[in-house]
């Protein structure tokens, strides 16, 4: 990731209106961002696969590849970089859908661009502190599983999986809490910057595919406290 202070960010903007596409490239630019501009999902994904962005804003409708299929090829090549949806559709399905996908953003068209700024901003800012942030207790056991938070690892009989940065940052929480009860609040604030709606939508998807992760051993369980929280139930 760029560094905030020095080199200049990498954004790429796929949105098939050219006016708006323009004058959003033009107004990032001018606010120190690098900026690319995709005409439409297919030359957006090319784009992704061909180099590398600290953030990603699709448009929802567009011709050829929509934004929701193309976030979902976004997050298999990289399953954490930041996604904003940019649409003129306010529906909730919609925008559940978006934040299903791992968004970190869903942002209805007209917006004033310079709460966009300060969103892209403080998601970048967010995942800068993450990375630099380190933690004293790296290894964890839980149950069978050894989990290592500083390689990202979660290992079970000698099967490893590797961590994106969110599901590292959620479990490290959850062992930090272990067998006593997270607060939703807390994770959110941490993790995701903010405790809203959307945001614990996003959280609960990430605890699904940790939950995935942990299911070989049958003594571990994350279990949900309703309206407050998560427990990460495992043997000392």
């Amino acid at each position: 990731m760029a560094d905030m202070e020095n080199e200049k960010y990498k954004v790429l903007l796929v949105e098939d209106d050219t006016n708006f596409g323009q004058v959003l490239k033009n107004y990032l630019e001018l606010n120190d961002f690098v900026v690319e501009l995709a005409r439409d999902g297919i030359l957006g994904l090319a784009a992704f696969r061909r180099e590398k962005f600290d953030i990603c804003l699709l448009d929802v409708m567009m011709p050829n590849m929509d934004g929701f299929t193309l976030a979902e090829e976004i997050r298999n090549v990289d399953p954490d970089v930041p996604l904003f949806f940019l649409s003129a559709k306010s529906m909730k399905e919609d925008i559940l859908s978006g934040y299903k996908l791992g968004a970190d953003d869903y942002i209805t068209k007209p917006f004033d661009s310079e709460v966009l700024l300060h969103k892209i901003k403080a998601i970048l800012k967010r995942n800068q502190e993450m990375q630099e942030k380190q933690h004293s207790q790296v290894e964890f056991t839980i149950g069978g599983y050894n989990f290592n938070s500083k390689l990202r690892t979660l290992e079970f009989e000698g099967n490893a999986q590797t961590l994106s940065p969110k599901e590292n940052e959620l479990l490290l929480m959850l062992c930090e809490y272990k067998n006593d009860l997270l607060p939703r609040e807390n994770a959110l604030k941490r993790i995701w910057g903010s405790d809203t709606y959307f945001n614990g939508r996003s959280m609960d998807v990430y605890i699904a595919k940790l939950r995935k992760y942990l299911k070989a051993d049958s003594s571990v369980e994350i279990v949900n406290i309703h309206g407050n929280g998560f427990r990460l139930v495992a043997p000392e």
